[in-house]
């Protein structure tokens, strides 16, 4: 086994679109760029979370990605990598979050527990609810709060309604992207909105959710006092996200692939990059 397979387990690479989530709470708290110190453990702890999410993902959905034609192919169903070793990648990521969660500040620390827990508990709710879409935005819509937590020590409004944002913004993709299981999920007795509803009523919830999530972006700013700068570049994410409708449609998910990686890692970066315009202007 080689690291790139470990890699490969955790989709080290889609990191890049969750991180800014991260780093726009704590622009956000400096008023600017946080301390060099503050920006390393924000960054390891959100890395560290995420691959404790992905790798625990990975091992609860194991017999169910083997059954899935979809999923079959992943690390573990082919036995490209062990349970055991994704067990001990796991561990360790989360060593290296509690680490950096005491690193940064008492409160991080003491809310740390709290925030892996949902991101574990995430991989079960699609075994009994439809939210689970909105749980997954959950998880990372905690990341902009984080981020404030990290830099202030405290709780924040702005990165509050940020996170609200998140939800709907991650939610909406995430149904999405479920409709690609609708037959298995309903054929398994697994929960997601596309099963329950259908592709043509899900893409009506995703694109509601997403317009739902822009409201709270400008909010955020708002709250924030962000200059105006973060208002007009924020109607690049709003174009991004009518972009990501315009790829799909419930008889046609052959550009999912695209909407779901590629315009949503320009629309986490093209957030971070207007909250930096609201910042400086």
């Amino acid at each position: 086994m080689k690291i790139r397979d470990l890699l490969s387990l955790v989709k080290i690479e889609h990191t890049l679109f969750a991180l800014p989530l991260a780093l726009i709470g704590t622009l956000m708290a400096a008023r600017g760029l946080p301390p060099f110190g503050v920006f390393f453990w924000v960054a390891l702890a959100f890395t560290a979370a995420r691959t404790v999410a992905m790798a625990f993902n990975r091992i609860v959905d194991r017999r169910l990605d083997a059954r899935n034609p979809r999923t079959a192919d992943r690390d573990i169903p082919v036995g490209k990598i062990s349970l055991q070793r994704a067990a001990a990648l796991t561990i360790v990521a989360a060593a290296v979050f509690f680490l950096s969660a005491w690193a940064l500040n008492p409160l991080c620390l003491a809310l740390s527990p709290f925030a892996l827990g949902l991101l574990a508990g995430y991989s079960y709710t699609k075994r009994f609810t439809v939210l689970s879409h909105y749980i997954l935005g959950l998880c990372l819509g905690l990341a902009p709060v984080a981020g404030w937590i990290a830099v202030t020590g405290s709780f924040g409004w702005a990165p509050a309604v940020l996170g609200a944002g998140v939800v709907f913004w991650v939610g909406g993709f995430d149904i999405l992207y479920a409709c690609q299981d609708v037959a298995f999920d309903r054929r398994t007795g697994l929960f997601s909105i596309p099963a329950r509803f259908g592709e043509a009523r899900a893409m009506q919830i995703a694109r509601l959710s997403h317009a739902a999530a822009y409201l709270f972006f400008v909010l955020s700013g708002l709250v924030a006092s962000l200059g105006w700068c973060f208002f007009a570049l924020s109607l690049v994410t709003a174009a991004l996200l009518y972009w990501e409708h315009r790829l799909v449609a419930p008889d046609n998910l052959t550009r999912l692939e695209l909407a779901f990686f590629r315009v949503n890692s320009m629309v986490s970066l093209s957030l971070l990059l207007a909250v930096i315009g609201g910042l400086w202007c």
